[in-house]
């Protein structure tokens, strides 16, 4: 005899594999937006997935509390990604749980999702997409653009990318399921950060030489010199990028403070 439970699951499985409700991907969508409302460090954003998954799993198992206790208590477990790749995983283990895979597998599957998830967004939005916007909003600070103009150009042109990841991540995992690393492997998401590497650079050129005047300025030095010494150092950048990278945070630090002690001295 089929329980009343499967055949929920089994019904809400089917509309699944067709396409996310919209009601239901708004919920999912609002929720993963808290996925880190409950970090904590021994399941870092798990409680967050399980508050995420919750509509869904209501759903499949309102009718058995017990059941729906548990569902979500496994859901609480270790997990950790990029907030907003999380959808990916959110999409995914909502469609599996429709489709009553088995629990162990979906525990394997949603670890599984943690490396790839986490690297991917680490490099695309935290070292190559929020420099960029930030960087650029810069820019237009210093093309003589008010305060707002700048605040807003950088939130909505930041937000573009990171909404975006989040609704298409979340439609992904919905329709692939577990077969969602196939998509993930075949996503031009993967190239897309070596790809702003020369734009981030670009805007980086463009902010140096406004910034150095600015600090030179303040300090009496003539952009003469500065430019002098910004030759050598972009060599320097380009045939040694590692040495320089790591020099880089020191030398800024070292060199505000001096010019900072010059300014005083002068003033």
């Amino acid at each position: 005899m089929v329980s009343v439970r499967g055949r929920r699951a089994r019904q809400f499985g089917c509309l699944a594999v067709a396409r996310i409700g919209r009601i239901q991907g708004v919920q999912l969508l609002l929720r993963s937006l808290a996925v880190q409302g409950s970090w904590n460090y021994r399941t870092l954003q798990g409680a967050g997935v399980a508050y995420a998954l919750l509509p869904v799993l209501s759903r499949l198992h309102g009718d058995d509390g017990a059941t729906l206790a548990r569902s979500v208590g496994r859901h609480t477990d270790f997990f950790n990604a990029h907030p907003y790749f999380a959808t990916i995983a959110i999409g995914a283990l909502a469609r599996m749980e429709t489709e009553e895979i088995d629990e162990e597998e979906i525990s394997h599957f949603k670890r599984a999702l943690v490396g790839p998830l986490g690297t991917l967004g680490d490099r695309l939005i935290w070292a190559r997409w929020r420099p960029f916007c930030l960087l650029l909003a810069i820019l237009i600070f210093f093309a003589g653009a008010p305060w707002w103009v700048v605040s807003a150009a950088f939130l909505l042109l930041y937000n573009v990318l990171h909404f975006g990841l989040r609704i298409w991540g979340l439609r992904v995992g919905w329709q692939q399921g577990r077969d969602v690393a196939r998509v993930l492997l075949s996503s031009p998401l993967r190239r897309l950060p070596d790809r702003l590497t020369i734009p981030l650079a670009a805007v980086s050129g463009a902010v140096l030489p406004p910034v150095a005047l600015l600090l030179g300025a303040g300090a009496g030095v003539s952009p003469l010199a500065i430019i002098s010494t910004a030759l050598p150092l972009a060599v320097v950048g380009y045939w040694w990028p590692v040495l320089m990278g790591r020099l880089a945070v020191a030398g800024l630090i070292v060199g505000a403070s001096v010019l900072a002690a010059f300014g005083q001295v002068l003033s």
